[in-house]
């Protein structure tokens, strides 16, 4: 069995993961019979390490990369997707999941933070998401309409003060559109110097970073969907062949 865990936030914030209790058995159970574990960073291995007793050895670290469909898209698709979803002309993004509050996400902060553009959040919803203040909801989208979101951004927001890899700021790069973010390992680990970053809670300096980005666009990490696909593949292998 290989087992890939995307991040390890339920085990570090207990507190809050209100449901996590048998997911995380279950979660504990399954990387404790594995024969390899994949995860996207290094951050996440060392949490896996730490958090789950893992064998270092047996972690396997392939990074997420964005969809093809993820591109600079013309102005006429972005256009139309500010049509189709009643986007101004100017906006600040952020992108996941709202079906329920994410106290590490810090979107309900984020969206009472003061600031000069309108912030579009993107995701699939749940009633809490509309109680938000000052924010357009779009909610769930297809790739094309996403890619056409994130190109006509000003920029791509992230709060998080907890993330095992952070796709959207990947994606967003790949769709030519800068990132501002709170500095988190994770996000440093996978971007480099390819983002704005500013302290971990510092939402006003995020907002005001976002806002005056400026300069060209560095390309996103070079590492595909398809090198992951390939990496991923490879591990599958080596763990049928050991059975053998």
């Amino acid at each position: 069995m290989v087992v890939t865990l995307h991040d390890l936030s339920p085990l570090k914030r207990r507190s809050e993961q209100l449901r996590a209790g048998a997911r995380s058995k279950l979660r504990h159970l399954a990387v404790q019979r594995a024969m390899n574990v994949i995860v996207p960073t290094e951050t996440v291995a060392e949490d896996a390490v730490e958090r789950l007793g893992i064998d270092r050895e047996r972690i396997v670290v392939i990074a997420e990369a964005p969809d093809p469909a993820m591109y600079p898209r013309p102005e006429a698709e972005v256009a139309g997707a500010r049509a189709r979803y009643g986007l101004p002309e100017s906006y600040l993004l952020w992108v996941g999941c709202l079906k329920h509050p994410d106290p590490r996400k810090h979107i309900a902060q984020l969206a009472g933070t003061p600031r000069k553009l309108p912030l579009v959040l993107v995701g699939p919803t749940r009633p809490w998401a509309h109680e938000l203040p000052d924010v357009i909801l779009t909610g769930h989208v297809p790739d094309d309409d996403l890619a056409a979101i994130y190109s006509g951004a000003n920029a791509l927001v992230l709060a998080s003060e907890d993330e095992g890899f952070g796709l959207p700021a990947v994606e967003a790069l790949a769709c030519g559109t800068p990132v501002a973010a709170c500095e988190i390992q994770a996000l440093r680990e996978v971007l480099g110097e390819r983002a704005t970053f500013v302290e971990p809670g510092d939402l006003k300096g995020l907002i005001e970073a976002a806002e005056t980005i400026d300069g060209p666009v560095p390309d996103p990490p070079p590492w595909t969907w398809e090198d992951a696909g390939r990496s991923t593949w490879g591990v599958y292998e080596q763990a049928l062949a050991a059975c053998q």
